[in-house]
């Protein structure tokens, strides 16, 4: 398998996780974001909507979308249970993170770690934040009551919602207002194989 990533990304960062905790070999292909790269006319032929992370599983089979590729490396594994019940609760919190955190979380990151852009994108980054203490709220909740986000187990809908909220504070959150989350962050962190953000550890075949 190749994956193409974006260091930075925590959509690229969620695969980059899984597949080291399912001990998956890939090649991983870093692509220059801010240079345009995937919107050249051979990633494009890969993905066409210009982004990242595309896993390619063969010559002809490309996949995109953070979530879909998660569900697709999880299934039949401890990842992703089998039972249609828990298999749903773990899409709509796939789904919960993609419109409510994801969003709200990275673009105020991108905008003040990446393009040093505090300033200029204010207005925007506090609109942004504004929602996204709403929807961490919810996971506060949520684990207050909860040591993981389905069936009390560890699976994809923690790895796809710790991406972006482990490092919140890059984009300006006091994530002290939350200690359900930073005592879950801890329970990630101690899962077999975790890597973070900022590793380049993957197995070897």
């Amino acid at each position: 398998m190749k994956l193409y990533n974006f260091p930075f990304s925590g959509n690229c960062y969620k695969v980059r996780l899984l597949l080291n905790q399912l001990e998956i070999p890939f090649e991983k292909i870093d692509v220059k974001l801010f240079q345009q790269e995937t919107q050249l006319p051979e990633f494009l032929a890969k993905n066409p909507s210009g982004k990242v992370p595309v896993l390619e599983i063969d010559s002809e089979t490309f996949l995109s979308e953070s979530s879909a590729i998660l569900t697709y490396l999880a299934r039949d594994t401890k990842f992703f249970p089998s039972d249609r019940l828990p298999q749903t609760e773990i899409l709509k919190w796939l789904f919960f993170e993609q419109f409510s955190l994801a969003a709200n979380l990275g673009r105020p990151r991108v905008w003040m770690k990446v393009m040093n852009q505090t300033e200029q994108m204010a207005p925007m980054i506090a609109y942004h934040q504004k929602l996204g203490n709403a929807a961490l709220q919810v996971v506060e909740d949520h684990l207050t009551q909860h040591s993981f986000f389905v069936n009390e187990n560890y699976t994809i809908a923690d790895i796809a919602i710790y991406g972006y909220v482990h490092v919140a504070d890059e984009a300006g959150y006091d994530m002290s207002q939350f200690p359900a989350i930073g005592a879950w962050c801890d329970r990630v962190r101690s899962q077999p194989n975790h890597i973070t953000i900022s590793e380049d550890k993957k197995p070897v075949s």
